[in-house]
């Protein structure tokens, strides 16, 4: 039950903090992503929610974050390594 309330205390922190400083916000993302995700000032609600999960899951299970990526990062090199060698494998002439 603690973890909870901790959680849901630190998802109404980030998403107030990052709803409130918005204009400082967009930015650092615009400049983090990719351009296809790049938010350039509108989706303000959708970024702060996504954006609380994220901070308020790291700051209560920064373990099981860790093992995420860890684990999608295997992932994705071993498939990088399979479409490699797929690639290797087709005769494209």
């Amino acid at each position: 039950m603690t973890q909870v309330v901790i959680w849901l205390i630190a998802f109404v922190a980030i998403f107030f903090l990052t709803f409130k400083r918005w204009d400082s916000v967009s930015p650092s993302l615009d400049r983090a992503l990719p351009d296809l995700l790049k938010s350039r000032g509108d989706n303000r609600i959708l970024w702060g929610l996504s954006l609380a999960i994220l901070g308020a899951t790291v700051l209560v299970r920064p373990v099981d974050i860790l093992l995420t990526v860890l684990l999608a990062v295997i992932i994705g090199l071993i498939g990088w390594k399979i479409v490699g060698w797929a690639m290797n494998k087709v005769d494209l002439h």
